[in-house]
């Protein structure tokens, strides 16, 4: 499998949640198949240049959250089942990360609640502008 994860410790984002959103993000796009086998803890934590406990934990959440499954002495999987639902939730817990980290990071700056959502708002309309005339119409 071809390195396709990376880290950067100076994001402020602890590692084993970079492995975890970038794993998400890979299922949810595609980039992995169900059934696809991922590096394991050893060879991943050798690639990113991280403690083996970090990518372990990174693989734990995602067992918790069934995006993989692991098999003892056989490695960890994509999940098989459930793959639309599982990819839909994975979509959705990358979206919700990234406003997570947005939303601190307009905070961090001082940027006030109301101005935050204005400019939310804002790019909500520009990325989906017939969605609001849509939505009213099937109202």
């Amino acid at each position: 499998m071809p390195a396709i994860f990376t880290v950067d410790p100076r994001s402020g984002v602890p590692i084993y949640l970079q492995i975890v959103e970038q794993v998400k993000r890979s299922v949810a796009l595609g980039v992995l198949a169900p059934g696809e086998q991922l590096p394991t803890v050893k060879q991943l934590a050798a690639d990113l240049i991280v403690n083996p406990n970090t990518v372990a934990r990174a693989y734990r959440e995602l067992e918790r959250d069934q995006v993989i499954e692991t098999m003892p002495g056989r490695g960890s999987f994509v999940a098989g089942k459930g793959t639309v639902a599982g990819a839909k939730r994975a979509v959705a817990d990358v979206a919700d990360q990234a406003l997570i980290q947005a939303v601190r990071e307009a905070k961090s700056m001082g940027l006030a609640r109301n101005e935050l959502k204005a400019l939310f708002e804002r790019a909500v309309d520009r990325w989906y502008p017939n969605v609001a005339s849509e939505e009213d119409a099937a109202s």
